[in-house]
């Protein structure tokens, strides 16, 4: 398989984003993403603990929000001890320290006699909460309190690890690292989670994949994977499994070129392993950004994509070229395959799977007039024949247009709607690339924008 140069795709329609700033009495706060994203009312406990939060550190703070994962809230209640009952833990900034002091906090309550008391308050690294995950880790049974942060501009990340003792009350960090991406999973399948993070290259290190078990005596053991490229983004980063039933780590990352390149990671009892062998072999996923690998079939093994020139635009300069996708899967020798053909609209959101009967053969043209995709059958090595076009309306009567003229509606979402019309041709047509209504639905596929991976 040959290595591509794609032009990038850009984005046809913006979504404006609205927000309504709220205020929350006795706390003072600034114009950030923060209050934008602030509750209209706290709970009952909420205020409880916000009442308890403020008698301890008093009324000059702001509360700090997650940016992603499954806590978006400044106030976490969770048993973070394994005593049976749940702790308070608050994100905050205290507006009153100086310059010199760490502004960002983390507040541990507790409950006693039924009120909620500040037991720990401690300083946390960054400016801002990327993504909060409590878990276990290991064989060792205690609670892990797993905070990604950032700097403001969210340019350099950071995670910790606390473990938090009602013994006096006290919080320790036991793990601190600078990070690209984390995550707790079971990789490896041992029914035990490990802790899961991923490195750019920097200062003439190489990106890496580190896993990290914790055993019974507290202390992390380390396994890592050098990464096959100079990579200091990552675009997409998503969990599929592999030939032979292993959990992989797709890693679509940002090339020292500008395009995107996968790597697949998986663990078993030797460590952390690459499915492809050298970073040569890992260059043949390189294709442009936005292509993110996806399960495009449903069967649990992520396909990546590459491209390809369409038939019939091989000898035309590149900004001319049309494009095919292949989705290619990944075999045990690391081996790339072609399992499907199609054409993807990365900026309409659609995906149309190939009937084996198309590939190698068909080929598209953008009709600019009617804003569609045309697909032809070839004749005597030019474009031939339609055999199907696609439609994306924006609206409803550019919708109703197109079904008052034997379009048929394949998929919505949102405001967009997506149409396909198959020209009638007798079905002894001889070149035998005709395809039914059936088909067209059986190929069609909505693709919902990839959503980053921040820690």
């Amino acid at each position: 398989m040959n290595r591509l140069s794609v032009p990038r795709h850009s984005c046809r329609r913006l979504i404006p984003l609205l927000a309504v700033i709220m205020t929350l009495p006795g706390c003072s706060f600034g114009s950030n993403i923060d209050n934008l994203m602030a509750p209209p009312k706290l709970s009952v406990e909420q205020e409880q603990i916000y009442n308890a939060l403020t008698d301890a550190a008093g009324t000059n703070i702001s509360l700090k929000y997650p940016k992603s994962g499954k806590y978006l809230s400044a106030f976490i209640v969770e048993d973070i001890d394994g005593d049976g009952g749940s702790e308070a833990v608050v994100f905050y900034e205290k507006t009153s320290l100086t310059a010199q002091e760490n502004t960002l906090r983390i507040n541990i309550l507790d409950q006693y006699d039924g009120k909620w008391r500040s037991v720990c308050d401690t300083p946390a690294e960054g400016a801002e909460i990327d993504k909060v995950m409590i878990s276990q880790l290991g064989s060792n049974q205690r609670i892990n309190l797993i905070i990604g942060s950032s700097l403001i501009n969210r340019s350099e990340k950071n995670v910790a690890i606390y473990n938090y003792s009602p013994a006096g009350g006290v919080i320790e960090q036991t793990f601190s690292q600078a990070c690209s991406f984390i995550d707790v999973t079971d990789l490896d399948g041992d029914l035990e989670n490990e802790f899961l993070l991923l490195t750019g290259s920097s200062g003439g290190s190489a990106a890496e994949a580190q896993a990290y078990k914790l055993d019974a005596d507290g202390k992390y053991h380390k396994y890592n994977a050098e990464l096959s490229g100079s990579f200091t983004e990552f675009e997409n980063i998503s969990y599929g499994s592999l030939y032979g039933g292993q959990k992989g780590l797709y890693i679509d990352a940002l090339s020292a070129t500008g395009s995107i390149q996968t790597d697949v990671i998986y663990m078993d009892s030797s460590g952390l392993n690459k499915v492809f062998a050298t970073p040569e072999d890992s260059l043949e996923t390189l294709r442009p950004v936005g292509y993110s690998s996806y399960d495009v079939d449903g069967d649990g093994i992520l396909e990546i994509p590459v491209q390809t020139i369409a038939p019939g635009y091989e000898e035309m300069s590149e900004s001319e070229q049309m494009k095919l996708t292949l989705w290619t899967d990944v075999n045990k020798d690391g081996i790339l395959k072609v399992k499907y053909s199609s054409y993807y609209s990365l900026n309409e959101g659609y995906i149309f799977i190939f009937p084996d009967k198309w590939n190698s053969t068909v080929t598209v043209r953008r009709d600019n007039i009617n804003d569609e995709i045309v697909f032809l059958s070839p004749e005597n090595g030019q474009p031939g024949r339609e055999l199907m076009r696609i439609f994306c309306a924006e609206d409803m009567p550019s919708r109703n247009d197109r079904l008052s003229s034997s379009y048929m509606l394949m998929h919505t979402r949102g405001d967009s709607s997506y149409l396909v019309y198959i020209p009638p041709y007798p079905e002894e047509y001889s070149d035998g690339l005709s395809i039914s209504a059936g088909d067209a639905a059986l190929g069609f596929r909505s693709k919902e924008p990839d959503t980053g991976t921040a820690p």
